[in-house]
């Protein structure tokens, strides 16, 4: 599991109007913010989990596999007091066996091998306990995460509502389990007649916002 960061995030944006179709000109804007602050992601034990060796016997014909429930301790550590967000991505799209899930990698390309769900439960933000967030619509607006997932593409960040509502808070330090939940496929939809590796792959990135 590799960590990527972001320092700065630009957007370009190419903007034309009904009346600028028939016109000569056309208007470019180019925005980002510049941050005093930079936050570098850790986790425990190199982001690896690995779980050997398992025998397609012990598969389940039917149904999913459950595999062990693995907690790696994620860390993410900022200048100062900052506003951010973490942004999983699947860096094996596609090859997730269940929606809203991680992949972990096909097997002769098409049959998909298996999932698996991130949780961050435990965060403790400056020494207090504080809530994992969840948004859909990239930071607009936020919710209490019911079950603390983060599935990919969507912002985790952590919070309180002192204000009325739940928002993110201003973190120099956050430190969360990260909790893998992993399945593998049912067995009478795989190709088990060799070794195939368990390759999940995701980066957890830090948004300013």
């Amino acid at each position: 599991m590799k960590l990527t960061l972001n320092a700065l995030a630009t957007a370009l944006l190419l903007s034309t109007s009904a009346s600028a179709l028939a016109a000569s000109t056309v208007d470019l804007t180019v925005k980002g913010v510049i941050t005093p602050n930079a936050c570098t992601p850790g986790l425990s034990g190199g982001g690896m989990v690995d779980y050997g060796k398992i025998s397609a016997k012990d598969l389940n014909l039917t149904t999913p596999k459950q595999l062990p429930r693995t907690t790696l301790q994620l860390t993410i550590t900022c200048d100062g007091g900052t506003l951010f967000a973490v942004k999983g991505t699947d860096n094996r799209a596609g090859s997730n066996s269940s929606g809203g899930t991680y992949g972990l990698g096909l097997i002769n390309g098409t049959q998909k091998l298996g999932a698996y769900d991130l949780m961050l439960n435990n965060a403790v933000a400056d020494s207090v306990a504080v809530t994992v967030l969840e948004s859909g619509d990239n930071g607009t607006t936020w919710a209490e995460s019911a079950d603390a997932i983060l599935p990919p593409s969507a912002l985790a960040a952590f919070g309180d509502r002192t204000s009325g509502t739940w928002l993110p808070v201003p973190i120099q330090q956050v430190v969360s389990d990260l909790v893998v939940y992993a399945q593998i496929a049912r067995a009478d939809s795989l190709d088990l007649s060799d070794e195939h590796p368990i390759d999940g792959s995701a980066t957890l990135e830090v948004k300013y916002l």
